[in-house]
Parts: C-alpha cells; sequence; structure tokens
C-alpha cells in the first residue's frame, strides 16, 4: 500500500486490486466461497476480544465527538451482536449461490435457445456510517454474489471495522480465495469517499449506508452509478378497525426496540375513528415508555405531549422521539405519507383488508407492510441472512439488497449453426 496520506494513489491500488480478484471471485465456486464464508464466522467468534477491544476505543472516539445515544448504540458490539454477525455469515453461506442461476430461458422459432443468467456486478464500493456489523453484511453478501468490494467505514467504526475486515481476509485466505476480494479504505480521511466516487475505471457500483448527508453527498458527486439507501422516514398508520391490543404491541415496537435503525417508526397516524373509539390509549403507551411524542392538533392535549412543529413531519429521529397526528381515513394517510415519506417503510394496522389492499396498492415504498412493524425492514428478516442496505430507489435493486441483489445478468445463446435471413 502506498503512503497513507496520497489518498488518490491509495484508492486507485485497491481499485485495480479489487478489479483483478473480481475476476477470480466471478468464477470462484460455491463451495469455495462457503468455506471462506464459514472461515469468516468462525475468526469473528474466535477473535471476540480483540473486536471488543477495538470496539471500545471507537466508543471513546464516539464520546469525544458527541454522538447521540441512539448512534452510539449503532456503534456499540458486544458478544450478542458478534454472534449475531457470525450467524449472519453462516445464513449467507446458507443460501443458493445466485451466480450462475438462470432466471429464464426460451426457445425462438429462429433455433436460438436464449438463457438469460445471472452473473455478479464486478467491484462494489460501499460506504456506511457508524455501524460497523455492515461490515461483516456486505462482505459477506459481495463475496456470495461473486462481487468484489471496497469498504469504506464511518470513522467512529474505524478500529471495529478493521478488525472485523481481519476476520473477513482470515476466512478469504482459508479458502484459497483472493484477500483483495474484500478491502477496508486504510484511513479515516474524507478525500477517500471524494475518490471512491469518481473510480469509474475500477468500480461498478456504490452503495452509500447512512444518513441523508451521506446519501446526499453520494448522489450529487457519484460518476459511478448509485444503489441509494436513503434515510427511513417510517409510517405507521392505525386505521379505523385496528385490533386496539394489536396496535399498542406494533406501534410501540415500531418505535422503541432500537430508536437508531432505518426501520424505525418515525411518524404515527392515528385515523380519527380508531380514536373516537380508544381514545389517548396509543399515545399514552408512547410516553409511558419514554417517547417524546410530538403532536399535532387534538392530539397535543394529551397529556405528555409536545405541541408538534412542521418539521417534525418528515423527520428521522432516529430517537426516542415520535411525530404524530390524526387523520380522516386510509386516503389522508396515504396523502400524507407521499408527502413526508422517504418511499422506506410504512405500514398500515387494521382489520379491514379492503383498506389494507388499498394502502398497498397507491403508496409506493420499497416495503410496505399490513399488522406488523415496521422493524421488520431488515434483510435478515427477510431471509437474505443479511442486507447491505434498503434501496428506496427504482433502478435494479428495490428493499433489502441481498446477494441476489448484487447480481446483473447476461444473455447466453445456443444455436446450431443458426444464420439470420
Amino acid at each position: 500500500m502506498k503512503d497513507l496520506e496520497n489518498i488518490p494513489a491509495v484508492m486507485a491500488e485497491l481499485g485495480i486490486r479489487a478489479k483483478a480478484a473480481s475476476q477470480v471471485l466471478a468464477t470462484a465456486s460455491s463451495e469455495r466461497k462457503h468455506a471462506a464464508l464459514i472461515g469468516a464466522a468462525e475468526a469473528l467468534w474466535a477473535c471476540r476480544d480483540d473486536i471488543l477491544a477495538a470496539n471500545a476505543e471507537d466508543l471513546v472516539y464516539g464520546e469525544e465527538k458527541g454522538l447521540s445515544a441512539a448512534m452510539m448504540d449503532r456503534l456499540m458490539l458486544d458478544e450478542d451482536r458478534i454472534r449475531a454477525m457470525a450467524d449472519g455469515l453462516r445464513s449467507v453461506a446458507a443460501q443458493t449461490d445466485p451466480v450462475g442461476d438462470v432466471i429464464t430461458e426460451w426457445d425462438m422459432a429462429s433455433g436460438l435457445h436464449i438463457k438469460r443468467v445471472r452473473t455478479p456486478l464486478g467491484v462494489i464500493g460501499v460506504i456506511y456510517e457508524s455501524r460497523p456489523n455492515v461490515t461483516a453484511d456486505a462482505g459477506a453478501l459481495c463475496l456470495q454474489s461473486g462481487n468484489a468490494v471496497i469498504l469504506r467505514g464511518g470513522s467512529e467504526s474505524f478500529h471495529s471495522s478493521g478488525a472485523i475486515h481481519a476476520c473477513l481476509v482470515e476466512g478469504l485466505k482459508s479458502a484459497n480465495l483472493p484477500a483483495d476480494a474484500i478491502q477496508l479504505v486504510p484511513t479515516r480521511a474524507r478525500e477517500a469517499v471524494s475518490e471512491m466516487l469518481k473510480m469509474t475505471d475500477t468500480i461498478d457500483v456504490i452503495v452509500p449506508r447512512g444518513g441523508k448527508g451521506l446519501v446526499g453527498l453520494v448522489q450529487r458527486e457519484a460518476r459511478v452509478p448509485v444503489f441509494a439507501h436513503l434515510e427511513g422516514i417510517c409510517h405507521t398508520y392505525v386505521g379505523a378497525t385496528a385490533d386496539p391490543a394489536m396496535a399498542v404491541e406494533i406501534v410501540l415496537n415500531a418505535k422503541t426496540r432500537r430508536t437508531g435503525i432505518c426501520g424505525a417508526m418515525e411518524c404515527l397516524l392515528i385515523d380519527w375513528r380508531f380514536f373516537t373509539l380508544h381514545g389517548s390509549l396509543l399515545i399514552d403507551a408512547l410516553v409511558n415508555a419514554g417517547v417524546e411524542v410530538r403532536a399535532d392538533g387534538e392530539l397535543a392535549k394529551i397529556d405528555g405531549t409536545v405541541a408538534a412543529k412542521p418539521e417534525d413531519f418528515g423527520n428521522e429521529f432516529l430517537d426516542m422521539i415520535c411525530a404524530t397526528k390524526l387523520v380522516d381515513g386510509v386516503d389522508e394517510a396515504i396523502a400524507h405519507i407521499r408527502q413526508y415519506g422517504s418511499n422506506h417503510t410504512d405500514a398500515i394496522i387494521t382489520e379491514d383488508q379492503q383498506a389494507a389492499y388499498h394502502f398497498m396498492r397507491e403508496l409506493d415504498s420499497a416495503i410496505l407492510m399490513h399488522n406488523a412493524s415496521t422493524q421488520f425492514a431488515d434483510g435478515g428478516e427477510f431471509g437474505m441472512g443479511a442486507e447491505i442496505g434498503i434501496a428506496t430507489g427504482k433502478m435494479h435493486a428495490r428493499g433489502p439488497v441481498g446477494a441476489e441483489q448484487l447480481t446483473s445478468f447476461k444473455y447466453i445463446v445456443s444455436g446450431n449453426g443458426t444464420v439470420r435471413g
């Protein structure tokens, strides 16, 4: 590696090495990729003390930077979270290898037989903030899908990501795959991000995973194609016929289980008819759980709430804060979500199947849920083993991005001396 002060040279070298590794990985057998992932999982658990020690350094750095409690929770690792990372690697390893999968095939009158076959994208650049577990998730998914990856973790998770990356490299080496298949940018310098966004010769797609500022920067400046993972301004609409006990349980889970993840509910919409029947039930449950409820209109009269400001709607709090308002029916809920949502994840709680169908049909969020918590917006919960992010755009990948979503396709065309007339 070149002098770390020469960031363009450092990044150029990473790109060249990743490109070479991607050509090996594209044709690597499923067995070797499986072995690398299992080896990495075993290394993660064996090196958990080293990972925790590195994480302790990052936590001190995070406190000095004044990170919020939610961001510190994202950053923090313990044995349970390391075990979950290792389990995620094993889960990805257990999945069917998407590379070479025949998506569809057909015969033409000309005599040609045509197959559309999954193929790796090549080299993926992943830029993320705070959460060190993304190092393991992204590395595993790129490996399983036959892609090399360049990881640029947040400055807060620098040491943790480095320790986790070392375990991924150990897995690659144990399976006789190139260590350069999973590389970590070895500097906190912001210039490294700017360089990644320009590396059109060696990086095939960029995946930003972080706050609005990071994703906006990437979308503005990238010359490489981007899978956008925008902020999670997730709504839950409690319809007129919602079961009250179910609604309380789902709303509390959606807001309070983990406030710092992109699937956390940020806005609660309550149908007027539900409110007429059940009063302040939902608001009281949130307030009693320690949530700062920023309430609009009639809801602001409920004890324990704070009057909402216009900017509270369409805000990703990532904290024990929730905006809430009353709406007159499902169409008003849909209109509010269209205005303030981020096309990430939105939910309806109702016993009215027609209302649920209407909600799902009219909204265009990447994930839509009925009678379930928005906290399920996660690739692992979708059976993908892990995710590299939740794509909120409409091109190529959408929703949780797992190994299959990190592939493109090519056409395999067979003839028998077939010529075109």
